[in-house]
């Protein structure tokens, strides 16, 4: 099993609707996926799967309520079945499992405590038997969900487990401030890698497991922006390139990337699935998008995308 957590440093990165729509399609290519809303502070994972009677997280015993020893079991979300739009109440011939694990309507962040750590490690272990790739939703910046992660997977019982390979996906738009919030969150004073080294993890082991994922990219010359006047196409073509050069500069070039996404109207404006209809059918979408959500899945599970650098 694949065990990814998706985290980003600020909010509006994109990560929630990225990472459910490469799940998505990565079911739709036959794995058996599941998406656990461990964004505490806002469990609204259900409204991007158009579930709208957990738009706002669950009150049948979400995450919360199991992680802090509420209940023994937690809700599951069957989105094949239980979603509210037609395009994806019509599981398509192959497909895998597409499950969410939301969490508690009103929840919040809370400390990992021992308890809390044994029912996480609990929860992946449980789910490796199920699922073929599970994506971990953390709540943005250096948040006590990430904390409890870095400690679960660091546990014998997961750091030794065959069969389950972590990753990390860190998401940042394309812009100055957003790749260096990114940098910080990994490679900066308390960030991912000096809080998983105070936990016990091997530095470069564990930064071998991270990719960062580029969202809302403006590029230049794409069709979707002809209509630009040349002035402007010569301005996005400056700052893209400033982008690239300080990208590099901090830690997240083109060797340390695993993909980005462009700008979509949709996704700015209704933050949900993007299917196949939505591109070739009503045209709301762009065909670019769901090519790049495509790639993003491949790269996930294509180990020669993780060699170490």
């Amino acid at each position: 099993m694949l065990l990814v957590f998706a985290t980003s440093d600020k909010g509006g990165t994109g990560r929630s609707v990225t990472s459910s729509n490469v799940l998505y399609r990565s079911a739709l290519a036959g794995e058996h996926g599941c998406y656990l809303d461990f964004d505490f502070g806002s469990p609204t994972a259900g409204a991007i799967f158009s579930v709208d009677s957990i738009a706002r997280g669950t009150d049948r015993g979400g995450l919360h309520s199991y992680l802090q020893t509420r209940t023994e079991r937690w809700d599951t979300v069957d989105i094949w079945t239980q979603s509210e739009r037609r395009e994806l109440r019509a599981k398509p011939s192959g497909a895998g499992r597409l499950v969410l694990l939301p969490g508690d309507k009103g929840g919040g962040e809370f400390p990992a405590r021992k308890e809390v750590m044994r029912r996480c490690v609990d929860l992946f272990l449980r789910l490796q038997e199920e699922f073929t790739i599970c994506l971990v939703d953390l709540s943005a910046g250096r948040s006590q969900a990430i904390e409890m992660v870095l400690t679960a997977i660091a546990q014998p019982e997961l750091k030794d487990a065959r069969g389950i390979t972590t990753r990390w996906l860190v998401f940042h738009r394309w812009t100055r401030q957003h790749i260096l919030a990114a940098h910080g969150l990994v490679y900066g004073e308390h960030g991912l890698l000096d809080a998983g080294t105070y936990i016990g993890h091997d530095r470069d082991e564990l930064q071998a497991t991270i990719r960062f994922v580029r969202t809302a990219v403006v590029e230049p010359d794409s069709p979707q922006w002809k209509g630009m006047r040349p002035p402007q196409i010569a301005w996005l073509r400056e700052c893209d390139a400033n982008l690239r050069e300080l990208a590099s500069r901090s830690g997240l070039g083109r060797t340390r990337a695993l993909g980005s996404t462009p700008l979509d109207p949709m996704l700015q404006w209704r933050e949900q699935l993007i299917t196949d209809d939505d591109v070739w059918a009503t045209k709301v979408a762009n065909s670019e998008t769901v090519k790049a959500f495509d790639e993003l899945a491949r790269g996930i599970a294509n180990d020669g995308a993780w060699e170490a650098l």
